[in-house]
């Protein structure tokens, strides 16, 4: 067998590389290089894309599908026992979403300095969330008050430096002022707890979105998720009030802004100790926002959450009937609209309860932020639970230097070596190694199916024939382009070359096949993958094929301002959908090469030579361990293991190719173990740095 593999490599002109199963280490592979082409060559030609809104159109169907199951529930609760049943069915739900929570720990906090005022202190206040994981807060206590007192957690946004900032200190002192104790800390990543610092206490990946996006794609591996750990703050900070003598336990309030929204809005789905709450700026919901490209940060995107029927007024209406106000902004990009709906529908569900009052409605007229509108609109609907202040408008304040409110000495968390996020995910994917087993055959199957959460493949899938592609220099003459539907709604572009012209069905009467799944644009690659070249010349008698799988080449999305690889781009976009649809955009790639594999099978090629490189390595691995129609398999540039990105403080994978949870059941050596009886050859495997 390793003399075939060697001949092969032999016929390719491919040296240097590692056995999978050998016992060899794979080494890096010596490639001849494209040659470089002469004038209306291949570099001057843009890669094709023709269904840039078919991910757009397939993700927002399924949300649309799912949604309405729960808009036709809603639209049909008539009787306060129904309103009832759908406010318990929604908290059963939203557990699902993030629980199970970790065990209490001791909170050990600690005061690290006091600031007086006139009518309050400020207490810097830190205590661990989880064992060694502290939370940087400020504790803002009224004076010339009879506690106990009304106790509100503050949540912040995303900018920096987040409980510091201007309009965050703005609501705590103007709550502290009316009477109330207000507890305002730093989310992961911002104020005093960036998670990911130079010995200099710089951020290494920015502050806010970029590091939540960054920290939160690699903590998925282990079945984690940034939502889940935000929450747990909140759940945490009610704890630390709790054990506060001047609060009282009867009334404890959340609100926040934008990011803080979000948090204030999923604390309200899950903590049972509040008893109002005021999210500004955030809820809009998922299919609105989905509707007009909006994206979101990862810890705003719970998982499954959508597959269970929920958005965001289903986290209010899990608190009903308890007094909320829901807060907007006329000129945000959170569109006010959807913010209405959710108003309107929780309206109804409030009536049927006999608590109508308890919701309310304010649009401030400014742009996105917590302004000194919806500021007082807060302490006003506050004021009418608590009856703590009767005071109308929001008292004269004065507003910190961001340096006197730090908890510690040089203004981050970091600088006493606590845990961070990046160990705690480490630690996992460690523990989850040496639990897990090594998985093959049948086994390995089951959990690569349960992991990807994919669909059962069965049939011949139909598929459209193109008009011919001419001048696009690939590396045989003609080419016949094929759309394979792999399921509704998705259409795989698949080409076919060819030294004749083709302008009808695949011939039949060729037994092998050779498939090449493209990293990005198989039509790019198939005029600059020298390895493409390598393979027609070792399988001179094989059909070649190339494909994109959904989302990459021809249906590279064009949505989200037409970005594709920032953070906030299309392809984390429905990547981010697809988590809370419980898929995995992985999975659904998957499934894809599944379903041409099922279709070259029909046209009559029995063996299949499937070929992947870098993002598209990795379907293509699950493919070829799932389907017994793959005989050989060849990747270029694949990820040596998921617990590489896991476990390194750098890593340039995207979203997009993370799977959730699969460092519990498997781990990608797992595959190529299994791979080695397939004749699997690795050129030039990466690790957590990417491709």
């Amino acid at each position: 067998m390793q003399n075939k593999r060697r001949e092969f490599l032999k016929l390719a002109g491919i040296t240097g590389i590692g056995l999978v199963g050998t016992g060899i280490v794979p080494a890096m592979a010596t490639l001849p290089e494209s040659e470089v082409p002469k004038s209306g060559a291949a570099s001057e030609l843009s890669p094709m894309n023709r269904f840039p809104r078919m991910m757009q159109d397939y993700v927002a169907e399924h949300v649309d599908k799912s949604l309405t199951v729960s808009r036709k529930k809603r639209a049909a609760l008539s009787t306060k026992a129904a309103a009832e049943d759908y406010v318990r069915e929604v908290r059963s739900k939203i557990a699902q979403c993030f629980g199970p929570w970790p065990e209490k720990s001791p909170l050990n906090a600690r005061i690290t300095g006091v600031i007086e005022r006139d009518a309050y202190k400020i207490e810097k206040v830190i205590f661990d969330s989880r064992p060694g994981f502290p939370i940087t807060a400020n504790l803002y206590v009224p004076k010339g008050r009879q506690f106990p007192l009304p106790g509100v957690v503050g949540t912040c946004g995303h900018g920096d430096p987040a409980k510091a900032t201007p309009i965050y200190q703005s609501f705590a002192q103007g709550l502290a002022r009316q009477g109330y104790v207000v507890l305002i800390f730093d989310p992961i990543g911002q104020g005093e707890r960036v998670q990911l610092l130079s010995e200099a206490l710089k951020p290494l990946k920015g502050i806010g979105v970029p590091e939540h996006n960054y920290t939160g794609r690699q903590m998925i591996l282990n079945g984690e998720h940034l939502s889940s750990w935000f929450t747990w703050d909140c759940i945490r900070c009610v704890d630390y009030l709790l054990g506060r003598p001047e609060v009282d336990p009867k009334h404890i309030g959340v609100t926040g802004n934008s990011g803080g929204g979000t948090q204030a809005t999923w604390f309200c789905g899950v903590e049972p100790r509040l008893t109002m709450a005021a999210p500004s700026c955030f809820v809009v919901g998922f299919e609105q926002n989905l509707k007009n490209e909006l994206p979101a940060d990862i810890e705003q995107c719970p998982p499954k959450a959508i597959s269970l029927g929920l958005d965001h007024l289903d986290f209010i209406a899990a608190m009903a009937p308890k007094p909320v106000i829901l807060l907007a902004q006329e000129k945000d990009f959170f569109d006010v609209r959807g913010a209405e709906k959710n108003y309107a529908e929780l309206k109804k569900l409030y009536k049927l309860l006999g608590a109508e009052d308890n919701i309310q409605f304010f649009a401030g007229p400014e742009y996105h932020g917590f302004s000194k509108h919806n500021r007082e609109a807060m302490y006003s609907w506050f004021n009418r639970v608590t009856k703590v202040s009767n005071l109308q408008s929001e008292p004269d304040l004065i507003v910190e230097e961001e340096k006197a409110l730090w908890c510690t000495p040089n203004g981050q968390i970091g600088e006493s070596k606590p845990k961070t996020l990046a160990i705690y995910t480490k630690d996992y994917s460690v523990k989850y190694k040496s639990q897990r087993g090594q998985p093959k055959g049948e086994e390995l199957k089951k959990r690569i199916r349960a992991v990807l959460n994919m669909a059962a493949v069965s049939g011949v899938p139909s598929y459209d024939i193109l008009r011919p592609i001419s001048g696009r220099q690939y590396p045989k003459k003609y080419t016949a382009s094929y759309l394979v539907e792999t399921e509704r709604g998705i259409k795989i572009p698949v080409y076919r070359l060819s030294d004749t012209d083709l302008v009808s069905r695949p011939p039949l009467g060729i037994k092998r096949a050779i498939l090449y799944v493209s990293h990005l644009s198989a039509d790019e690659e198939l005029r600059s993958e020298a390895l493409i070249k390598d393979l027609i010349s070792a399988e001179p008698q094989s059909a070649v094929y190339a494909c994109d799988v959904r989302g990459t080449g021809e249906s590279k999305p064009n949505t989200c301002g037409d970005d594709f690889f920032g953070s906030y781009g299309n392809d984390y976009f429905y990547s981010a959908y697809s988590i809370m649809l419980n898929s995995t955009y992985t999975g659904q790639k998957t499934f894809d090469l599944m379903r041409i594999i099922d279709w070259l099978k029909s046209c009559g090629h029995t063996e299949v030579h499937l070929v992947g490189k870098g993002w598209g390595a990795i379907p293509a691995t699950f493919a070829a361990v799932l389907s017994d129609t793959v005989k050989q398999v060849s990747l270029k540039n694949a990820l040596s293991s998921y617990s590489d990105i896991a476990e390194n403080a750098e890593f340039n994978w995207p979203l997009s190719t993370l799977v959730p949870g699969i460092l519990k059941q498997f781990d990608l050596p797992d595959c190529y173990l299994e791979l080695a009886s397939k004749k699997l050859v690795q050129i030039e495997p990466v690790g957590a740095a990417g491709v």
